[in-house]
């Protein structure tokens, strides 16, 4: 019996203990949330006093007049205009040069025949951006002629004067109007030009007047700088 009471009394001291220790703890703990509380019903938010207040940009402000500042805004605007002006003239220069023709391009761009080399009543052909080119040097006999037709009359109507500058010299592209054949010279129904692939007869001006040729032989851009010298383009 005495063991057994000891082992009791044991086991209440220990349970007193432990209930102490519990409640220590319990009121600690409650302490802290009550500072913890305390701190938080102190605590300012900032943001709660008035935010539409207007700061005071008084210190940053020029001391020079109204008027000095805005003559200093209109020159860096104009300033800054002018710039970007020149800088987008520079750059459309720049793209516009880039996009021009190279100088062999430019080289075949004209050419230039010399005119003592041709006989008269012959032809010549010559190689234009890749096109054929008749030059024609006609006798007086081939002029009156071409000036004798009635160009009303023609499928393409255009007088003999109208394809020439000098009556003595008719220059052409060798391209037949139909589809793009080349016509052979001294040749035909007229005495002019035949292109042997579907017919078209041309007669000494260069104008269609037989076959399915639609439009006159096309005369180029030329001109004499002199009267031994044709220049084409």
């Amino acid at each position: 019996m005495s063991l057994a009471s000891a082992s009791g009394s044991l086991l209440r001291s220990c349970a007193r203990q432990q209930l102490t220790t519990s409640r220590a703890a319990l009121a600690s703990c409650q302490q802290s949330r009550g500072v913890a509380d305390a701190s938080k019903a102190s605590f300012e938010s900032p943001f709660s006093s008035n935010t539409t207040k207007i700061p005071d940009f008084t210190k940053y402000s020029s001391k020079k007049s109204p008027r000095s500042n805005q003559v200093f805004s209109y020159f860096m605007a104009g300033s800054l205009g002018l710039a970007s002006a020149v800088g987008a003239k520079a750059t459309v220069q720049d793209f516009l040069v880039n996009m021009s023709a190279s100088a062999d391009v430019l080289a075949q761009a004209k050419v230039e025949i010399g005119l003592g080399a041709i006989p008269e009543g012959k032809n010549v052909i010559i190689k234009w951006r890749g096109k054929p080119v008749f030059i024609r040097h006609r006798t007086q006999g081939e002029i009156d002629e071409a000036n004798q037709i009635d160009h009303t009359s023609l499928r393409d109507p255009q007088a003999d004067e109208e394809r020439v500058q000098d009556p003595k010299w008719l220059v052409m592209l060798g391209v037949c109007t139909h589809l793009g054949c080349v016509p052979i010279g001294e040749a035909g129904d007229y005495g002019g030009w035949f292109c042997p692939c579907h017919g078209s007869h041309y007669d000494i001006s260069g104008r269609i007047r037989k076959g399915p040729a639609p439009l006159n032989l096309e005369v180029p851009a030329y001109n004499f700088p002199d009267d031994e010298t044709l220049v084409i383009g």
